[in-house]
Protein backbone atom coordinates (compact mmCIF):
# COMPACT_ATOMS: atom_id res chain seq x y z
CA UNK A 1 0.00 0.00 0.00
CA UNK A 2 3.01 2.47 -0.14
CA UNK A 3 2.64 2.25 -3.94
CA UNK A 4 2.70 5.45 -6.17
CA UNK A 5 0.87 8.07 -4.35
CA UNK A 6 0.60 6.80 -1.37
CA UNK A 7 3.86 7.72 -0.01
CA UNK A 8 2.88 9.68 2.90
CA UNK A 9 -0.08 10.04 5.02
CA UNK A 10 -1.42 13.31 3.19
CA UNK A 11 -1.55 11.18 0.31
CA UNK A 12 -3.06 8.30 1.72
CA UNK A 13 -5.93 10.99 3.56
CA UNK A 14 -6.04 12.30 -0.28
CA UNK A 15 -6.99 9.03 -1.34
CA UNK A 16 -9.68 7.93 1.28
CA UNK A 17 -11.41 11.51 0.60
CA UNK A 18 -11.56 10.37 -3.00
CA UNK A 19 -13.08 6.47 -2.11
CA UNK A 20 -15.93 5.02 -3.66
CA UNK A 21 -15.49 1.49 -2.94
CA UNK A 22 -18.74 0.96 -0.90
CA UNK A 23 -21.83 2.29 -2.87
CA UNK A 24 -24.07 1.50 0.44
CA UNK A 25 -21.91 3.70 2.32
CA UNK A 26 -21.51 6.21 0.20
CA UNK A 27 -24.99 6.65 -0.77
CA UNK A 28 -25.90 6.74 3.63
CA UNK A 29 -23.29 9.26 4.02
CA UNK A 30 -24.63 11.92 1.03
CA UNK A 31 -28.48 11.51 2.38
CA UNK A 32 -27.22 12.08 5.89
CA UNK A 33 -25.60 15.28 4.59
CA UNK A 34 -28.05 15.89 2.64
CA UNK A 35 -30.96 15.68 5.40
CA UNK A 36 -28.60 16.79 8.18
CA UNK A 37 -29.60 16.94 12.06
CA UNK A 38 -31.95 19.79 13.37
CA UNK A 39 -29.31 20.98 15.55
CA UNK A 40 -26.66 21.10 12.57
CA UNK A 41 -29.56 22.48 9.84
CA UNK A 42 -27.08 25.59 9.04
CA UNK A 43 -23.94 23.51 8.44
CA UNK A 44 -22.42 22.29 5.64
CA UNK A 45 -21.78 18.52 6.16
CA UNK A 46 -18.46 16.99 4.79
CA UNK A 47 -20.21 13.86 3.67
CA UNK A 48 -17.10 12.01 2.40
CA UNK A 49 -14.72 9.20 3.53
CA UNK A 50 -12.62 10.74 6.76
CA UNK A 51 -8.85 10.20 6.85
CA UNK A 52 -7.18 9.50 9.76
CA UNK A 53 -5.84 12.41 11.83
CA UNK A 54 -2.59 12.96 14.36
CA UNK A 55 1.06 13.01 14.41
CA UNK A 56 2.77 11.20 11.82
CA UNK A 57 5.61 10.41 14.60
CA UNK A 58 3.51 8.58 16.91
CA UNK A 59 4.11 6.21 19.30
CA UNK A 60 0.30 5.83 20.12
CA UNK A 61 -1.99 4.87 17.55
CA UNK A 62 -6.15 4.83 18.59
CA UNK A 63 -8.40 3.01 16.38
CA UNK A 64 -12.29 3.30 15.90
CA UNK A 65 -14.31 2.10 14.33
CA UNK A 66 -16.05 4.41 12.01
CA UNK A 67 -16.98 8.12 11.41
CA UNK A 68 -20.09 9.10 13.19
CA UNK A 69 -22.89 10.15 11.37
CA UNK A 70 -23.37 13.16 12.63
CA UNK A 71 -20.03 13.92 14.19
CA UNK A 72 -16.72 12.92 11.75
CA UNK A 73 -19.29 12.49 8.79
CA UNK A 74 -20.50 16.23 9.43
CA UNK A 75 -17.15 17.58 10.51
CA UNK A 76 -14.53 15.60 8.29
CA UNK A 77 -12.14 14.84 11.37
CA UNK A 78 -12.21 10.97 13.31
CA UNK A 79 -13.90 11.54 16.55
CA UNK A 80 -15.19 14.82 16.07
CA UNK A 81 -18.48 17.05 16.61
CA UNK A 82 -19.66 13.76 19.27
CA UNK A 83 -20.27 12.32 22.26
CA UNK A 84 -17.76 9.83 22.01
CA UNK A 85 -14.87 12.22 20.71
CA UNK A 86 -15.75 14.30 24.25
CA UNK A 87 -14.42 10.99 25.62
CA UNK A 88 -11.47 10.76 23.63
CA UNK A 89 -10.20 13.75 23.45
CA UNK A 90 -10.53 14.74 27.11
CA UNK A 91 -8.49 11.69 27.91
CA UNK A 92 -6.01 12.10 25.58
CA UNK A 93 -5.44 16.08 26.38
CA UNK A 94 -5.38 14.77 30.29
CA UNK A 95 -2.70 12.23 28.92
CA UNK A 96 -0.58 15.00 27.32
CA UNK A 97 -1.30 13.72 23.64
CA UNK A 98 -3.48 16.28 22.51
CA UNK A 99 -3.51 20.76 23.06
CA UNK A 100 -7.38 20.92 24.25
CA UNK A 101 -10.22 18.70 25.58
CA UNK A 102 -12.74 18.98 22.58
CA UNK A 103 -12.69 18.69 19.10
CA UNK A 104 -15.48 20.10 17.66
CA UNK A 105 -14.34 21.14 13.57
CA UNK A 106 -11.63 20.88 11.62
CA UNK A 107 -10.54 24.38 12.19
CA UNK A 108 -10.94 24.52 16.15
CA UNK A 109 -7.25 24.24 16.64
CA UNK A 110 -6.77 20.66 18.03
CA UNK A 111 -3.64 19.21 17.24
CA UNK A 112 -2.32 15.69 18.67
CA UNK A 113 1.27 15.34 20.14
CA UNK A 114 2.70 11.55 20.02
CA UNK A 115 -0.73 10.26 18.83
CA UNK A 116 -2.53 9.73 15.49
CA UNK A 117 -6.33 8.24 15.66
CA UNK A 118 -7.55 6.33 12.90
CA UNK A 119 -10.81 3.80 12.40
CA UNK A 120 -12.17 0.45 10.86
CA UNK A 121 -14.19 2.10 8.51
CA UNK A 122 -13.95 5.62 6.69
CA UNK A 123 -17.37 6.28 6.33
CA UNK A 124 -20.25 6.50 8.58
CA UNK A 125 -22.45 3.34 8.45
CA UNK A 126 -26.14 2.59 8.45
CA UNK A 127 -26.86 1.35 12.20
CA UNK A 128 -23.21 1.83 13.10
CA UNK A 129 -23.01 -1.75 11.34
CA UNK A 130 -20.67 -2.13 8.51
CA UNK A 131 -20.57 -5.03 6.26
CA UNK A 132 -17.76 -7.79 6.49
CA UNK A 133 -17.29 -6.69 2.71
CA UNK A 134 -17.50 -3.26 3.53
CA UNK A 135 -15.06 -3.93 6.29
CA UNK A 136 -12.63 -6.07 4.42
CA UNK A 137 -12.86 -3.07 1.28
CA UNK A 138 -11.62 -0.20 4.14
CA UNK A 139 -8.90 -2.34 5.11
CA UNK A 140 -6.44 -0.82 2.55
CA UNK A 141 -6.48 2.48 4.24
CA UNK A 142 -5.45 1.39 8.00
CA UNK A 143 -2.75 -0.80 6.34
CA UNK A 144 -1.36 1.92 4.38
CA UNK A 145 -1.62 4.22 7.43
CA UNK A 146 0.49 1.13 9.47
CA UNK A 147 3.05 1.41 6.90
CA UNK A 148 3.39 4.56 7.07
CA UNK A 149 3.18 4.92 10.84
CA UNK A 150 6.48 3.80 11.82
CA UNK A 151 7.19 4.77 15.36
CA UNK A 152 3.84 3.78 16.92
CA UNK A 153 4.71 1.66 20.34
CA UNK A 154 1.28 1.47 21.96
CA UNK A 155 -2.08 0.66 20.29
CA UNK A 156 -5.64 0.97 21.83
CA UNK A 157 -8.49 -0.25 19.58
CA UNK A 158 -12.23 1.59 21.20
CA UNK A 159 -14.43 -1.67 20.36
CA UNK A 160 -13.71 -5.21 19.06
CA UNK A 161 -14.59 -4.60 15.65
CA UNK A 162 -11.57 -2.14 15.81
CA UNK A 163 -9.45 -4.22 17.41
CA UNK A 164 -9.87 -7.29 15.09
CA UNK A 165 -9.23 -4.97 12.16
CA UNK A 166 -5.87 -3.21 13.89
CA UNK A 167 -4.89 -7.55 13.92
CA UNK A 168 -5.91 -8.22 10.79
CA UNK A 169 -4.61 -5.17 9.10
CA UNK A 170 -1.09 -5.22 10.97
CA UNK A 171 -0.59 -9.02 10.24
CA UNK A 172 -1.11 -10.12 13.70
CA UNK A 173 -4.24 -11.87 13.61
CA UNK A 174 -4.55 -15.56 14.82
CA UNK A 175 -0.49 -15.43 15.38
CA UNK A 176 0.84 -15.99 19.11
CA UNK A 177 1.81 -12.81 21.43
CA UNK A 178 3.60 -13.48 24.60
CA UNK A 179 0.76 -14.96 26.88
CA UNK A 180 -0.92 -16.03 23.69
CA UNK A 181 -3.42 -14.95 21.09
CA UNK A 182 -4.37 -11.14 21.96
CA UNK A 183 -7.67 -10.91 23.02
CA UNK A 184 -10.84 -8.22 23.49
CA UNK A 185 -11.78 -7.54 26.91
CA UNK A 186 -11.51 -3.71 28.38
CA UNK A 187 -8.36 -3.22 29.99
CA UNK A 188 -6.96 -6.10 28.42
CA UNK A 189 -3.01 -5.56 27.59
CA UNK A 190 -0.77 -8.18 25.24
CA UNK A 191 2.69 -7.37 24.59
CA UNK A 192 3.33 -8.39 20.51
CA UNK A 193 6.51 -10.41 19.75
CA UNK A 194 7.80 -7.01 18.16
CA UNK A 195 7.33 -5.23 21.31
CA UNK A 196 3.87 -3.14 20.62
CA UNK A 197 2.08 -2.77 23.63
CA UNK A 198 -1.69 -3.49 22.43
CA UNK A 199 -4.54 -2.19 24.56
CA UNK A 200 -7.99 -2.98 24.32
CA UNK A 201 -11.40 -0.74 25.29
CA UNK A 202 -15.10 -0.54 24.69
CA UNK A 203 -15.69 1.71 22.91
CA UNK A 204 -16.71 5.15 23.95
CA UNK A 205 -20.35 5.32 22.47
CA UNK A 206 -23.15 6.50 23.95
CA UNK A 207 -24.52 2.86 24.17
CA UNK A 208 -22.09 2.10 26.30
CA UNK A 209 -21.60 5.35 28.75
CA UNK A 210 -25.05 6.06 29.13
CA UNK A 211 -25.58 2.70 30.68
CA UNK A 212 -22.52 2.52 32.44
CA UNK A 213 -20.67 -0.52 31.05
CA UNK A 214 -17.95 2.19 30.40
CA UNK A 215 -16.93 4.93 32.73
CA UNK A 216 -14.75 7.63 32.72
CA UNK A 217 -12.43 6.02 35.43
CA UNK A 218 -11.93 3.06 33.14
CA UNK A 219 -11.41 5.00 30.15
CA UNK A 220 -9.22 6.85 31.62
CA UNK A 221 -6.96 4.19 32.71
CA UNK A 222 -6.53 3.02 29.28
CA UNK A 223 -4.99 6.02 28.66
CA UNK A 224 -2.72 6.51 32.08
CA UNK A 225 -1.53 2.69 30.97
CA UNK A 226 -0.80 4.19 27.35
CA UNK A 227 1.60 7.02 28.77
CA UNK A 228 3.13 4.88 31.27
CA UNK A 229 4.50 2.38 28.57
CA UNK A 230 5.42 5.43 26.56
CA UNK A 231 7.08 7.17 29.47
CA UNK A 232 6.58 11.45 29.69
CA UNK A 233 5.69 13.43 26.86
CA UNK A 234 8.07 13.73 23.81
CA UNK A 235 10.09 16.53 23.59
Amino acid sequence: MSGPGLATLAAVGRAVVGCERCPRLRRHCREVARRRKRAWADQEYWGRPVPGFGDGRARLLVVGLAPAAHGGNRTGRMFTGDASGNWLYEALHRYAFANQPRSVSRDDGLSLEDCFVTAAVRCAPPGNRPSRREEATCRRWLEAELHLLTHVEVVVTLGRLAHDAWLTASGWKGRLARGGVPRFGHGATTRLADGTLLIASYHPSQRNTNTGLLTRPMFHRVFAEARRALGRARA
